[in-house]
């Protein structure tokens, strides 16, 4: 028999999967402090004016310094310290928030590329599984706390500002400090973003899911890089372990278009970035400039295929309002009930451009009817008569609809209109763009003004 200090160590019980997850998770996981000036009225009666210190918790989500947190985290702060579980401390900045859905993204300029937060679904959620919530609890930073999935799909009424859609329920200690952190599953990859908890109740948290919460920061990435043009529209598709990002629509034209991407396709790899979602895209093209050449990898049917797609300026610029537009079939022209309709034998105003070159009889309605009602459009054009065989006839234009951009200018007035075809490159840009809103739905189409052949109709779905 050998003597004690000769045996066979045994493996230790201590490390389990849960704690190497725990190290994954660890170190995209950030603490955040932040300062703001109080209302005047709390300060009536000191000295001076403290500052209110704030916490919260942020994930990182790109390797360049972008990280996640809570929109109640950041509003209205004057500066925001982000500490990493090394302990290094950077001052960040907001790059861009929403408080609907109370999401915010900030970022950190950093030496060196920091450990992107691994990346669950909250597709597949199991009643009873095990759950684990790391965050700046009360002030305790990187704090780990563990529970289940009590409940998924909770819509919760925070107070009359606030509301929430579809939350994840847990019994894991939620304390405050915990906003905007990490919810883990078992294999260590984040399912939810951690955002309320229940004044007065123990063990009743909840979480914002990660396939909504990539949905947002997609779409907060995106307002802020409205120049880069790909022409990709898109679908998150996430069925437990199937996810995968595919092309709903390519824009005629486009740089997708000519790098023969198609509807269906499904993306896999942009630059060198692996793709599984929107948000996987839109943090692919930050930083990116007009003119920069990436290779593109998509399935297309069983094939795999690699092109070179080079980013375009955004042909609405920043003078087209960013919006997601919507497929619709074109409808033959009729007259829209309440609209009055012009007497076709008063002679039309040599300024009229939009009747000589286009076809239709434009009205303005200002911002704020209910046309436009929740539209980002500072005005529009009403169309009020189409002429047959005329370009706004063969497009569908109808009666109704509203014109909202020619080319890459607005449309609030006339003048807009006869701006844009009085210009000299007019015919360059042949055929001409237009977008229309109607039943609240943009869409888009050509224009061919050079002959009476019409080269497109009332068009599809158009993405950055």
């Amino acid at each position: 028999m050998l003597p004690a200090d000769q045996a066979t160590p045994q493996p230790s019980l201590r490390r389990t999967a849960q704690t190497t997850a725990l190290e994954r998770i660890m170190k995209s996981t950030v603490d955040i402090h932040t300062e703001k000036q109080p209302a005047p009225a709390s300060v009536l009666f000191q000295s001076g004016r403290p500052k209110i210190n704030g916490m919260g918790t942020g994930i990182i989500i790109d390797e360049r310094g972008y990280i996640v947190t809570n929109h109640h985290v950041i509003d209205g702060v004057q500066s925001i310290q982000v500490t990493l579980e090394d302990g290094a401390s950077y001052q960040a900045r907001v790059f861009n928030s929403d408080k609907m859905t109370d999401l915010a993204i900030i970022k950190v300029e950093t030496p060196a590329a920091l450990p992107v937060m691994p990346l669950g679904t909250s597709s597949d959620l199991m009643l009873g599984e095990d759950v684990l919530a790391v965050g700046n609890a009360f002030g305790w930073k990187h704090t780990i706390t563990k529970g289940i999935v009590s409940a998924i799909g909770r819509d919760v009424e925070l107070n009359e500002e606030q509301s929430y859609k579809n939350l994840i329920q847990t019994d894991a200690a939620i304390n405050p400090g915990n906003s905007g952190g990490p919810l883990v599953n078992a294999d260590g990859d984040v399912i939810a973003i951690n955002v309320a908890i229940r004044a007065g109740a123990q063990k009743i948290g909840f979480a914002i899911p990660i396939d909504d919460a990539r949905l947002e920061i997609a779409k907060l990435m995106s307002q802020k890089n409205p120049d880069v043009f790909h022409g990709l529209s898109t679908i998150d598709h996430k069925k437990g372990t199937d996810r995968k990002l595919i092309v709903r629509s390519v824009a005629p034209n486009s740089p997708a278009e000519l790098a023969g991407v198609k509807p269906g396709d499904v993306i896999e790899k942009f630059g060198h970035t692996s793709i599984v979602d929107s948000a996987d895209l839109e943090r692919t093209l930050l930083g990116r400039s007009i003119g920069e050449k990436l290779d593109l990898t998509f399935r297309q049917s069983d094939q795999v295929k690699t092109a070179s797609l080079s980013l375009v300026m955004n042909p609405r610029g920043n003078r087209l309002p960013q919006q997601q537009y919507t497929v619709a079939k074109p409808a033959p022209a009729q007259p829209a009930a309440g609209v009055q309709q012009p007497n076709a034998n008063v002679a039309v105003p040599a300024s009229d451009k939009s009747w000589e070159m286009l076809g239709m009889r434009l009205t303005p309605i200002p911002n704020g009817v209910k046309t436009l009602a929740n539209q980002h459009y500072r005005g529009g054009l009403l169309v009020t008569e189409v002429r047959g065989t005329s370009p706004a006839e063969s497009n569908g234009i109808r009666n109704g609809d509203v014109l909202v951009g020619l080319h890459v200018w607005e449309t609030a007035k006339q003048e807009d209109v006869d701006y844009v075809l009085n210009q000299q490159d007019v015919k360059s840009a042949n055929p001409l763009k237009f977008y229309i809103l109607r039943d609240g739905e943009t869409l888009y189409g050509h224009f061919q003004i050079s002959s009476p052949t019409v080269v497109g109709r009332v068009q599809g779905t158009e993405a950055k």
